[in-house]
């Protein structure tokens, strides 16, 4: 039963974990998106000169979904092994698996140098890093929720959570530094290789940190009573856990909605629609990731203080209201943007509310591969359908996107406070998740 283990305070060896697991996954995060920040310059050094400017840019952004593409196969791979061999190993390799492409990237030859062989090479790198980031951030959310003490679940979420939050807010304050220090001519020459060079050396550096972390005491447990999972878990995750499933597909949409649109498209669309500069709307973005990065902790402490339901239905209305406030403040004045922004951030850190659920939604055995199926494949479907759907609603009404937005938080919310309260379904799953095996 859940309440068998008396909670415990929060120890160093809890501290270590937390701190390394958020490192690197700001590291990896980092290491993904730092691409966009550069998409105009590689499309010209990686690309015929020649080259229509739309072509050109079409299919440097195709590399970078090419990234989403692979987060299935790569999550779903590194999990079935994190189910049978253990978290710790996958943890470790899929750092692996981000830094040594990235550092590939910021040397790799233009275009001018091997031809078509240049965005060949581009694209499988960005193919391995999607695998990768398929990978890291499920196991790093089952890492951390069986390390700490049952009690502190949403705090660890919410501290990994902001970690990988941390890593988008740490690609853009790198971008406006090479942007501020160097020249145009300058960052096409050489600097646009810097991010990359430094995000695989910082990735190396953080997997041989990893080494010092241990297993999970959960998966030791289902080790030492020979209860690890037999068949494929993939399967017994489809076969038995379907409304699991079902829920955390959907808490994911409302997680890829509030960041693609609030944190990743906002700073373009407020210059689409307001004629804003571009430097502008990207300390608005810096500011709205400071904030989700800061509140995601926050919620996690709220989760374990008030519950996941009391905190969901209270931060999702109040991140409904930040984000239309946003959008129709800054259409009023954009003098406002960049406190709207920061306050927009700060309701987005109800995403640290989808973690919880699916850490909690599947039993041990089966926890990693039904977290990482699930995320990843709601990801690479709504994170495709979310700009597209965007676009559509900019055509009748210039909030449009934030009312897309608003309907998947709904539609999070509701799932969320559904699939919770099923009294039965609540104390099976809070029985699985706890760092010390219960008294049988």
């Amino acid at each position: 039963m859940a309440d068998a283990v008396a909670p415990r305070p929060l120890t160093r060896g809890d501290a270590k974990t937390l701190a390394l697991a958020s490192l690197g996954g700001a590291l990896e995060f980092y290491d993904f998106i730092i691409y966009v920040f550069f998409a105009v310059v590689i499309g010209k050094l990686f690309f015929p000169p020649d080259m229509p400017e739309w072509l050109e840019q079409l299919q440097t952004f195709g590399i970078f979904a090419a990234g989403y593409l692979a987060r299935p196969l790569g999550g779903i791979i590194l999990a079935h092994f994190g189910d049978k061999t253990g978290r710790k190993r996958m943890f470790t390799l899929s750092i692996f698996m981000m830094a040594l492409p990235t550092l590939i990237i910021g040397i790799l030859p233009t275009y001018e140098s091997i031809g078509y062989a240049a965005p060949l090479l581009l694209l499988v790198m960005r193919v391995f890093q999607g695998a990768a980031i398929g990978g890291e951030a499920p196991g790093a959310w089952v890492f951390v929720s069986e390390h700490v003490p049952q009690n502190r679940v949403g705090l660890a979420c919410g501290l990994l959570t902001g970690g990988l939050t941390g890593g988008i807010l740490l690609g853009s304050l790198m971008a406006t530094l090479i942007n501020y220090v160097y020249t145009p001519g300058e960052i096409h020459d050489f600097a646009w290789r810097l991010p990359f060079i430094l995000g695989g050396v910082f990735g190396f550096v953080a997997m041989y940190l990893r080494r010092w972390l241990h297993e999970t005491p959960v998966f030791e447990a289902m080790r030492a009573r020979k209860a690890l999972v037999e068949d494929l878990p993939l399967k017994q995750v489809l076969r038995g856990y379907r409304p699991a499933v079902v829920v955390s597909m959907l808490v994911t949409w409302m997680l890829t909605a509030i960041v693609v649109v609030v944190i990743l498209m906002t700073p373009t669309l407020m210059q689409r629609l307001h004629g804003l500069p571009a430097l502008t709307t990207l300390v608005a973005s810096i500011a709205a990731t400071l904030g989700i990065t800061l509140s995601a902790f926050a919620v996690g402490a709220f989760i374990d203080r008030f519950g996941l339901v009391k905190v969901t239905l209270a931060g999702g209305p109040f991140f409904i209201i930040t984000a239309y406030a946003l959008y129709m403040g800054t259409a009023i004045n954009t003098d406002y943007l960049i406190p709207l922004s920061a306050l927009a951030g700060l309701g987005a850190g109800l995403i640290n509310v989808v973690p919880y659920t699916m850490v909690r939604a599947f039993p041990d055995n089966v926890r990693f591969t039904g977290v990482s199926f699930s995320y990843n494949v709601a990801y690479a479907i709504f994170g495709g359908l979310t700009p597209v759907a965007v676009q559509l609603l900019l055509v009748t009404d210039p909030i449009g996107p934030i009312h897309y937005v608003a309907g998947a938080t709904v539609i999070g919310v509701v799932a969320i406070v559904a699939y919770m309260r099923r009294p039965a379904l609540v104390h099976v799953v809070s029985a699985t998740l706890t760092p010390e095996p219960a008294p049988r």
